[in-house]
């Protein structure tokens, strides 16, 4: 059973008002990178890829189309007896754009990534609420451990 917004962002830090939605807590777009080196995805471990940060303009990221990792702005914490999913904005979908995004397991804490497909230029403002995270109940054993823990706190 999915929680409610407000579930959601009793478990979240500085967040306003207009990010709490009915059935999750909306969140902003911290920082935008280009990869440009390869990474790798093996059987025993894996290696991500060199990025370059886009530097916004008077606070406004203008994207030609492309694929690029966006950083949320928010900390997100994902309680035990629950995952969490990350969804696009209807506005991204609606301007030609996608926001891929995978699995938050319980135990999970920072300011996760996701690709951000455009498929149309757009500009996207620093701190514009890009995605919308909800969580729902689930069992499991044991908590996340891997090496994206604590992503982006710094």
């Amino acid at each position: 059973m999915f929680k409610s917004g407000q579930f959601v962002a009793e478990r979240l830090d500085d967040l306003t008002g207009a990010q709490i939605q009915p059935n999750g807590v909306d969140l902003r777009l911290g920082a935008v990178y280009e990869q440009v080196e390869p990474g790798r995805i093996g059987r025993e471990g894996k290696t991500v890829g060199d990025r370059r940060e886009v530097e916004p303009e008077d606070g406004v990221y203008a994207l030609d189309v492309g694929g690029y990792i966006v950083e949320y702005g928010d900390r997100v914490v994902i309680p035990e007896g629950h995952v969490g999913f990350l969804y696009p904005r209807s506005s991204l979908l609606r301007n030609s754009c996608m926001l891929d995004t995978a699995v938050w397991d319980a135990g999970y804490e920072g300011r996760g990534e996701g690709l951000l497909e455009v498929h149309h230029p757009i500009e996207l403002e620093a701190g514009a609420r890009i995605a919308q995270l909800v969580l729902a109940e689930a069992a499991h054993e044991g908590t996340y451990e891997g090496s994206y823990q604590g992503e982006n706190l710094e």
